[in-house]
């Protein structure tokens, strides 16, 4: 039996997630996306279909409606996003995803599926399934948290 350490686990998962988003965003640039970051894909997420504003955005992220913004004005700089008037309420300005924007969720999608498969032809399906029921069960509730950034601050 090999020692391992409490501080580990953390450290596995956490490069485990790292190696498959690097690979996905490796892969996004030589389909046509280079200038995709993980923070983009995460803003898309929480922008979802319906779209939504900058505060919503924050909120969703755990990150602040400034910090929201400019990752937003990146997206449309890239024009993966546009804003708009909200037909509900003229105050508001919404985000929506374009078509490029959608084109890169796809994609991601796609790669996110083959690099599951590649897992699963390496560790065996039945163990990355196991994988997965187990975390599953660690995890607390049945959304995740995407504020990735708070965790890191002071």
């Amino acid at each position: 039996m090999s020692s391992t350490y409490g501080f580990e686990l953390p450290l596995l998962l956490f490069a485990g997630f790292r190696s498959i988003i690097d690979e996905l965003h490796a892969e996004l640039a030589r389909r046509g996306h280079p200038d995709m970051r993980s923070a983009h894909g995460f803003a898309l997420q929480a922008i979802g279909p319906s779209g939504a504003t900058a505060t919503e955005v924050g909120r969703r992220l755990g990150v602040s409606k400034q910090a929201a913004g400019k990752t937003v004005d990146r997206l449309e700089d890239l024009g993966y996003v546009e804003k708009a008037g909200d037909d509900t309420d003229h105050r508001r300005k919404l985000i929506r995803i374009t078509p490029r924007g959608m084109e890169a969720l796809t994609l991601s999608a796609m790669i996110f599926e083959d690099i599951r498969a590649r897992w699963a032809a390496e560790l065996g399906a039945s163990q990355l399934a196991q994988l997965e029921a187990d975390l599953r069960t660690m995890v607390p509730g049945p959304t995740f948290r995407l504020d990735v950034p708070g965790w890191f601050g002071a």
